[in-house]
């Protein structure tokens, strides 16, 4: 057995082949919808057994004294990265053990006389069962590889699609990015606009934001896509008719990590200088503040307007440049490791719908993951709901990625490699 980079653990022959990466087609999407089912499969009992085993065994190794220092730092890295797995793995076979006598009590407990009792007992078990399911969320997290740039902040960009609903996306995408304006702000994150392009009707053509705080990119990677809208009008003759119209606005999320270190030369680049669009203070529309840079090899062109300064404004663009040509070698290294499932989270891919909001049916649909929730309002509010259906993504990915870990063990084992 060999030792994942990130705490994963897996054959060496498997090492450098695989990389487990959420494709939310597998079998896990017919069978399982939670963490807790998944620790119930007998593949994932198990693994988790094999790996209490060796760090049981690994402990007993350290506690010998014949060791040489170079086996001994060896062994302290196995230790430390199977410690909190073997923990978390003990601390749910002890629950389970509760769990399973306070139902043997509750099925003794039927007369009325000790229906009091009953009455706590279940309580007891209810508050055992959340424990677990906690506690099962946690040990998927420590098996789950942890990506490179998770803890990077972003560059988080809208755009409007384009429907003959009129200003329908304009308006949709003023509220996209609002609604991740107030998640950073929930999150306790800096949210810093670099560029916004309002829509004369009241919307938003186009805007970015750089965005830094703990495990930013962990939170929006899968966000990046196309967002669908289907609502009435306000105004105009479909309002009158109600006549749902739909729309689309696109996402991008790409990590920024601090050392980034991508050089551009200057003869590649085409800057202009242009007045400022949006609202922002007496400055807007009366100096050339706001700067384009085109990087004419890849034909990437970033603008930033959030100075006043037009010298800081092609620092900004400067900096966003740099990271969506950090982010197309990313994708390429992602395209060359990843296995043959397709990876349908996580791509960014711009033609996947990854989401419809539908306001006459007050419901919002993640389609990678079936899942739909209610009140549109509150999810748009950026708060609660929405880190609820992030995390809800979230733990849908790290179930998967150990799915399909354990399928791929299974067939390197059957392959008798």
């Amino acid at each position: 057995v060999g030792l994942h980079n990130h705490g994963f653990w897996r054959p060496k022959s498997l090492l450098d082949t695989t990389r487990f990466t959420p494709s939310f087609n597998s079998w896990y999407r017919k069978n399982h919808q939670d963490s807790r089912a998944l620790w119930k499969h007998e593949a994932v009992q198990k693994y988790l057994e094999t790996l209490n085993k060796e760090y049981q065994q690994v402990s007993k190794l350290l506690n010998a004294d014949a060791l040489k220092d170079f086996e001994q730092r060896t062994l302290r890295r196995r230790w430390a990265d199977l410690s909190p797995i073997a923990a978390v793995f003990q601390e749910i076979k002890e629950s389970e053990r509760e769990v399973q006598e306070l139902e043997a009590m509750c099925r003794e407990l039927d007369s009325r006389d000790e229906k009091q009792v009953l009455e706590l007992a279940l309580e007891e078990k209810e508050t055992l069962d959340k424990k677990m399911n906690v506690l099962c969320r946690k040990l998927f997290q420590l098996l789950v590889p942890k990506e490179k740039y998770d803890r990077s902040p972003v560059i988080l960009e809208v755009t409007a699609g384009r429907t003959t609903g009129g200003d329908i996306c304009q308006q949709f995408t003023k509220e996209i990015f609002e609604m991740y304006q107030n998640y950073a702000d929930y999150k306790c994150w800096t949210f810093d606009i670099v560029n916004y392009t309002p829509a004369e009707i009241g919307g938003l053509h186009h805007a970015a934001a750089h965005i830094s705080g703990e495990d930013v990119y962990r939170h929006l990677k899968y966000e990046g896509g196309t967002h669908r809208v289907q609502r009435i009008p306000e105004t105009g003759m479909s309002s009158r008719m109600q006549r749902i119209h739909t729309g689309t606005m696109s996402v991008i999320v790409l990590p920024q990590p601090e050392e980034v270190d991508i050089k551009v030369d200057a003869k590649d680049l085409r800057i202009d200088t242009f007045r400022a669009k949006g609202a922002g203070g007496q400055h807007v529309n009366k100096t050339d503040s706001a700067v384009r840079i085109v990087h004419l090899p890849t034909g990437l062109a970033v603008e930033c307007q959030q100075e006043r300064s037009q010298q800081l404004n092609k620092e900004i663009a400067l900096r966003t440049l740099r990271a969506k040509l950090y982010q197309q070698i990313i994708e390429k290294q992602l395209s060359q490791e990843q296995s043959a499932r397709k990876l349908q989270l996580g791509t960014r891919a711009q033609s996947e719908r990854i989401r419809t909001y539908n306001f006459t049916q007050d419901r919002v649909t993640d389609h990678r993951i079936s899942y739909d929730a209610r009140n549109i309002k509150e999810i748009l509010n950026g708060k609660e709901a929405l880190d609820k259906l992030i995390n809800r993504l979230l733990e849908f990915a790290e179930i998967e990625a150990v799915t399909e870990y354990l399928e791929n063990l299974q067939a390197f084992e059957g392959g008798g490699c």
